[in-house]
């Protein structure tokens, strides 16, 4: 099975099919046995009635008692040796689903890191929690046809050469009958494919829209949105209620037909046997030995049946994975160096420019537009934006991220000690969250040494932390937390409150100290006291260098050198938050709701 460090190699992105066989020839050797062991199991199973239909031809029928206990204890024998078959092919079984699973889980995984910042910009969250909570199972699940699937067709084979000694008429009425039972389901296993496509693409739609109601339910309540949006999320699970039905109806039907058909077709062949034993054309021994053999066949058949249903949703989930495994990363076409020097970062698309060792604050009305012009600026998404007199497509990509970090309010929190989870981004292209970039400590010139001169940052001076710290007015969380910047923070920070957690993002960002810091609402979740201390001592702790804060803030508005006021994504005014106060109505009217907002809060406090 996979080790958990192993790599879990190059999957063939070329199709669901491709994809299931990839995981099969991943592991050869496991599957060659579970095959064989599933072989070797159900052609003992056949077996069993000639033993049986050999005990009574020679010994029950003549009285003859010694080879009746030879038969017998062959008898035994096989069922006990089978027995111990069927436990070697599940625990063999069990590993081939356990190996396909994790290593399934490893690649979209590594492609889930692989696309980095892009991800929440190429897929939405509720397909990657369907492909790790469902389609991976699915998936695994599917390979059942490389153990008891062939198993079966060996099965099949050798019942039929076994009935053709005794009859071939019965023998030919089972190889026709058989397979078209098989044939008799398949219209409805290539129906359950359909249904359960468009079954996982809303259970995708839906999971998406929990995480969205659960991450802005607070602001939905505010705006008094909350019922519209539970309303459309009981529509749409009633839509997917009833797609599950429709896929259960269909399912239900291929199981019945896998074990009612099967069943019909023993009762007419057993039918077929009896009259001619009574024309005397069989032994009532070869009579009990048909039965049996064709008693044995509704097992392999209803395994083909089953294997079928799997394999249709295993491709239906493989086809999944491959869509996701088949996204690609914002490609680096860039080969130029960066400017030597601190320069302009302009953004031509919305005409914001963001002069270097100045605080520049964007404030929109929708909140998309801002983070829009971020992405633009931070290169997570192809533009016209330059950095000096360079298009910033063009400039090599590292050197990007080396300099410039986007710090999203959202972005993630690793589990781990606290200590960690700020200082751990200190180092270029460590895990600072999926809409977070680490840049090299003050000082830092890395992005102009060679890839062997570059050397790994040390870890930040308690003293060098403990301004940090005050920056971003998050001495309090430290202290507050039992064994201060030794305890232990969960994945996302959920023993934390929102507010501690957007203080410690904003510490992860600081500390890194980058030449242009883009900061995506990094005080919406703050109390207004905390906002003014933290936008005071933001702008001094970037003294002389470059930062864009988004926000409707006039906390933080009033601490800016220039404010760009965005209209449809457009910039509709520049100047001083006092100047525009005065001078723009429509920033006048942003800026004063949130005043209020901020008044009111205070008020209740």
């Amino acid at each position: 099975m996979i080790d958990a460090y192993e790599d879990p190699g190059e999957p063939d992105r070329r199709g669901g099919g491709r994809y299931l066989w990839w995981l099969v020839r991943c592991q050869p050797g496991r599957s060659l046995a579970g095959a064989v062991l599933g072989s070797v199991w159900m052609v003992l199973l056949a077996a069993t009635p000639y033993l049986l239909s050999r005990a009574i031809d020679d010994g029950l029928e003549p009285d003859d008692y010694p080879a009746l206990a030879g038969w017998t204890a062959a008898l035994f024998g096989v069922g006990a040796f089978n027995a111990w078959l069927s436990i070697m092919r599940h625990r063999t079984m069990t590993r081939v689903r356990m190996d396909a699973n994790f290593r399934t889980v490893k690649v979209v995984v590594g492609q889930a890191v692989r696309l980095g910042a892009a991800l929440p910009r190429r897929v939405g969250a509720g397909e990657v929690v369907t492909i790790g909570v469902g389609d991976v199972q699915t998936i695994s699940q599917s390979l059942t046809v490389v153990g008891p699937g062939v198993g079966a067709v060996v099965a099949y084979l050798a019942v039929a050469g076994l009935l053709l000694a005794i009859s071939p008429l019965i023998a030919a009425v089972v190889l026709l009958g058989i397979p078209l039972i098989v044939v008799l389901v398949g219209p409805l296993l290539a129906r359950l494919q359909g249904t359960e496509t468009e079954y996982r693409e809303r259970q995708g739609v839906l999971t998406a829209r929990i995480a969205d109601l659960a991450g802005g339910l607070r602001v939905l309540n505010g705006l008094g949105g909350k019922g519209l949006f539970a309303d459309a999320f009981h529509r749409d699970s009633q839509r997917l209620r009833r797609q599950g039905y429709r896929v259960g109806a269909v399912t239900s039907w291929v199981q019945a037909l896998g074990v009612g058909l099967p069943t019909l077709f023993l009762a007419v062949v057993t039918w077929l046997a009896a009259r001619l034993a009574a024309q005397g054309s069989i032994s009532i021994g070869e009579l009990v030995s048909v039965y049996g053999y064709v008693a044995v066949l509704v097992g392999p058949v209803a395994f083909w049946v089953e294997c079928g249903y799997q394999i249709s949703r295993g491709l239906v989930a493989a086809r999944r994975v491959v869509r996701f495994l088949q996204l690609e990363p914002l490609a680096d076409t860039g080969v130029r160096d960066a400017p030597a020097e601190p320069s302009v970062l302009h953004d031509p698309e919305s005409g914001v420019r963001i002069q270097p060792g100045r605080l520049t604050a964007l404030a929109c009305a929708h909140p998309s537009d801002a983070a829009t012009v971020v992405d633009r600026l931070g290169r997570y998404t192809s533009s016209r934006a330059t950095w000096g007199d360079i298009p910033l497509d063009e400039i090599a990509l590292p050197q990007v991220r080396a300099r410039i970090l986007v710090a999203d309010h959202e972005a993630d929190l690793f589990a781990g000690i606290l200590r960690d989870v700020i200082a751990g981004a200190a180092a270029p292209f460590r895990g600072a969250g999926l809409c977070e970039h680490a840049a090299p400590p003050r000082g830092a010139t890395s992005h102009n040494k060679p890839a062997a001169a570059r050397q790994e940052p040390e870890a930040p001076s308690e003293a060098h932390l403990s301004a940090t710290l005050h920056a971003a007015v998050a001495n309090d969380i430290v202290q507050g937390l039992p064994d201060g910047l030794d305890s232990p923070i969960d994945a996302q920070g959920r023993n934390l409150s929102g507010g501690q957690r957007q203080r410690i993002r904003l510490v992860r960002a600081l500390l890194t100290d980058p030449e242009i810091l883009l900061a995506v609402e990094p005080t919406s979740a703050l109390d207004a006291h905390t906002e003014a201390l933290v936008a005071r001592r933001l702008r001094d702790a970037r003294e002389g260098r470059t930062t864009l804060v988004t926000t409707t803030s006039p906390l933080v508005l009033d601490q800016a050198d220039t404010v760009y006021y965005l209209e449809e994504g457009k910039v509709a005014a520049v100047g001083g938050h006092r100047e525009l106060l005065d001078g723009e109505p429509g920033y006048r009217a942003l800026v004063a709701r949130d005043a209020d907002e901020t008044a009111t809060e205070e008020a209740v406090r």
